[in-house]
């Protein structure tokens, strides 16, 4: 609670990394099943507008490394819940 969190996020793809490939992590608190995106990336980060997380989520990752890992600012208790990396690079997912 408080400090800085990375959640690490790491990919591997047989195929080159091209301006297809997509970042999308996802969040499910614990009380709902409602998910939310809430961090996309396509070429640039897209960081979220809205939402628990806006302006408290950074991009770390580097894709030509497979790395796509984000940090959360100031973690509080009701952040707690499910996160999801998703990579695609077209034709792999």
């Amino acid at each position: 609670v408080g400090e800085q969190i990375t959640l690490k996020c790491s990919f591997k793809s047989s195929s080159p990394i091209t301006e297809s490939l997509t970042i999308d992590w996802t969040y499910r608190p614990v009380t709902s099943g409602q998910m939310e995106t809430i961090f996309h990336y396509q070429s640039v980060p897209y960081l979220t507008t809205v939402g628990k997380f806006k302006d408290r989520i950074s991009w770390v990752g580097n894709v030509a490394k497979g790395d796509a890992s984000i940090t959360i600012q100031s973690p509080v208790m009701t952040d707690n819940g499910t996160f999801i990396c998703s990579v695609r690079n077209p034709p792999d997912v």
